[in-house]
């Protein structure tokens, strides 16, 4: 297969699977790795794709913001993993913030019935599934609420947020890079992540690899604001060592 059909197959899979990555796409044309980062690096030049950590996402994709049905179905495995190793996290009778996001509502899953915890959040899923947990108190934060994440955003819950101190915030994002910080496709949301960030003394980053590298409209924080980055092996060691660099510790699981 010559380069140019290459690179044209890379861009209809990118289109049909929303993401491909290198290691796949040298055992699927049997080349080297080293020639596919090749073919990612002119695609990207010519604005057919999108190059990201380890792969490549389409061109359209950048302000993509997928939703929460979709997000809960991708990458399942990975974020039940973290989910389970975030519940180490938790303090002891402390105060914890979830952000809204699909593994942050697998922790609110995960969370023992027995767990005496005070809980706020803005996420209408995951109070829902900590509603019944009888040592939990728990707080809804209120606003409008965005259809796309079930999430409630604005002055009400910017003024809320605005005037907590709690212990850990469980933080959710759509892109994370040493570069780039954290960012998500929407402004709301970015206003209020970065007051969550601000009513937190530790800070703990939910993320699956995925989202290594991604980098969307709206930019909210600096990975040097985050404690504790929970991801998935698909995290290379390259990437850990830059993204230790700017501060947080990086847990793979």
């Amino acid at each position: 297969m010559y380069a140019p059909e290459r690179q044209q197959e890379i861009v209809r899979l990118a289109e049909q699977d929303g993401r491909v990555d290198v290691v796949s796409l040298a055992a699927e044309f049997d080349v080297t790795a080293e020639t596919v980062r090749r073919d990612l690096k002119a695609l990207d030049k010519a604005g057919l794709v999108r190059r990201v950590h380890g792969g490549a996402i389409p061109a359209g994709r950048i302000g993509f913001e997928p939703d929460l049905a979709a997000r809960e179905s991708a990458a399942t495995d990975e974020k039940e993993r973290i989910a389970r190793a975030a519940l180490d996290e938790l303090p002891v009778d402390g105060s914890v913030v979830l952000d809204a996001g699909s593994t942050t509502a697998r922790l609110a899953m995960a969370i023992p019935m027995d767990a005496e915890l005070t809980v706020v959040t803005h996420a209408l899923p995951t109070a829902a599934r900590l509603a019944d947990h009888p040592g939990i108190d728990l707080h809804i934060v209120g606003g409008r609420v965005r259809n796309r994440t079930r999430a409630a955003v604005d002055a009400w819950a910017l003024r809320t947020y605005g005037e907590l101190n709690a212990d850990v915030l469980f933080l959710a994002t759509n892109g994370f890079s040493a570069a780039g910080g954290l960012s998500t496709p929407d402004l709301a949301e970015a206003a209020v992540k970065r007051t969550m960030m601000a009513a937190a003394r530790r800070i703990v980053l939910l993320a699956d690899s995925s989202k290594a590298g991604q980098e969307h409209f709206a930019r909210f924080g600096d990975l040097s604001r985050v404690d504790l980055l929970i991801t998935d092996t698909g995290l290379g060691p390259e990437a850990v060592r830059e993204i230790e660099g700017q501060g947080p510790q990086v847990k793979r699981v």
